[in-house]
């Protein structure tokens, strides 16, 4: 189940009118959005706010024209700008690092974009003189004022609490301040989830995403429902986040468990538990005697003690090595690394490098990732931060490759090396092998594939 699509669907019932029934004895919302704009008119009386340059249209839905939807019947179409004041952060050299000062008991706190995306008032150090603030009066913040994000991580909201420490909002921020507070929960959904796409899809700039531009922000139709409808709304969609909340909850635990399962698996069949055993098996001893005929063959360690009758016990270094690949120059190839291992890059075509065949094992033997095994989709150079993995023909490959990855953490725990970790190649060529009979290497793989593919397809269906 996809959460996600499940929680914008809800809202886009919502936002139609369509999550919860229209109740007739409910006040309009005609009645609401004249009360709000009689607000508004009072703060510009007062010079509290300044009026638009461009006049709103007043009244209901059919006084707009190409509204996005239909509503239902008590609701009206309005604009941001019906229903709130407007203010971006001081303009380039207005505040800069410059006019920052230590934080003192006369001093006033410059909002940054952190205290929206972390929904935290009090994060922040900086802060400007008196004098200072004075001059950017315009930018104050006021209690219950909502601030967004509006530069990188857009449309990111926060409501100010009733007491916030004096201050101003910098560059990165919008300040928000409804002309009544009644329709806040619905307005910050709608702002939250809808109005975030919209600002996506006007922003201007292509590394760094901002705000739309204010006449077209405050432009922007939001349907009204009225009061009591929105508390409906705002109710039912509590329930289904609390109940969307659980379904995720549950299926992060369910693929906790599903990945403990797997390693279960894995550790049954490295211990002779997962497949029985057949006594007509060539023992592992054979094999082992192919792989180095001047190998120690043991039956048990102290870490596999009592393995079944016919296996035997190597070290990694016995049964696979690092190698680098023969050196080619003037051969246009693609160099294989990590983000083309990964899909995130097409592949960057070198002239020289070191040759790797298609369907090669290759492990990665710097950075974070140290000890994963990649296979190597077509013919090109090796990556820098490769070794090729060299498994013995005796050997079943995906057989080693399961011991691996059974190893994975304790290799990923114990890099060496300070500036770029590396793989502790000590380690892994130290790593233990439990070693079946070759037939029992593919009786046990093919049971893990068994259980593999159910288990995934358990996964995908979540």
């Amino acid at each position: 189940m996809d959460t996600k699509k499940l929680r914008q669907k809800v809202l886009d019932l919502a936002i139609h009118g369509k999550l919860v029934p229209q109740d007739p004895n409910d006040e309009p919302a005609s009645v609401l959005l004249e009360r709000i704009r009689a607000e508004k008119e009072l703060l510009i009386s007062e010079a509290k706010i300044k009026r638009s340059r461009k006049t709103v249209k007043t009244a209901d839905t059919h006084h707009y024209e190409n509204v996005p939807f239909e509503v239902p019947e008590g609701w009206v179409w309005c604009k941001l700008d019906d229903l709130a004041f407007y203010k971006k952060g001081p303009f380039g050299s207005s505040l800069t690092k410059s006019m920052f000062v230590s934080k003192g008991d006369h001093t006033y706190k410059v909002y940054e974009q952190k205290n929206a995306i972390q929904k935290n008032e009090k994060l922040g150090t900086y802060y400007i003189s008196k004098e200072k603030y004075k001059e950017l009066n315009a930018f104050a913040i006021q209690p219950f004022d909502i601030i967004v994000s509006c530069a990188g991580t857009i449309g990111e909201t926060f409501v100010l609490s009733k007491e916030p420490r004096e201050g101003i909002i910098n560059q990165a921020l919008m300040l928000v301040r409804l002309h009544n507070r009644d329709i806040e929960t619905f307005y910050l959904l709608y702002f939250d989830y809808i109005l975030k796409e919209e600002a996506y899809k006007e922003s201007k700039g292509t590394a760094i995403k901002n705000i739309p531009p204010f006449d077209a922000l405050k432009n922007f139709y939001i349907p009204l429902p009225p009061l009591a409808e929105q508390q409906r709304i705002v109710s039912e969609i509590k329930r289904w986040s609390v109940l969307i909340d659980t379904i995720e909850q549950g299926k992060e635990n369910l693929e906790t468990a599903i990945k403990q399962v797997k390693n279960k698996i894995l550790d049954l069949a490295i211990h002779g538990k997962l497949v029985p055993q057949e006594p007509s098996d060539e023992p592992a001893s054979e094999l082992l005697k192919r792989i180095n005929p001047k190998a120690e063959i043991t039956c048990d360690n102290e870490h596999y003690p009592h393995l079944p009758k016919g296996w035997a016990i190597t070290s990694m270094q016995q049964v696979c090595s690092l190698l680098d690949g023969e050196k080619q120059d003037n051969r246009p190839m693609t160099n294989i690394d990590v983000k083309f291992l990964r899909g995130n890059s097409s592949g960057k075509v070198i002239k020289a490098g070191k040759y790797v065949s298609a369907n090669t094992y290759m492990i990665l033997v710097d950075g974070e990732n140290s000890g994963e095994v990649f296979k190597a989709p077509i013919d090109g150079y090796q990556g820098s931060t490769f070794k090729q993995l060299s498994i013995n023909e005796n050997m079943n490959e995906e057989y080693v490759l399961h011991i691996i990855n059974l190893h994975r953490k304790a290799l990923r725990e114990n890099k060496v090396g300070s500036a770029i970790p590396h793989l502790n190649k000590k380690l892994f060529r130290a790593i233990d092998v439990p070693i079946p009979p070759y037939a029992e290497q593919e009786r046990i793989i093919g049971a893990i594939k068994l259980a593999f593919n159910r288990l995934d397809t358990i996964e995908e269906s979540l």
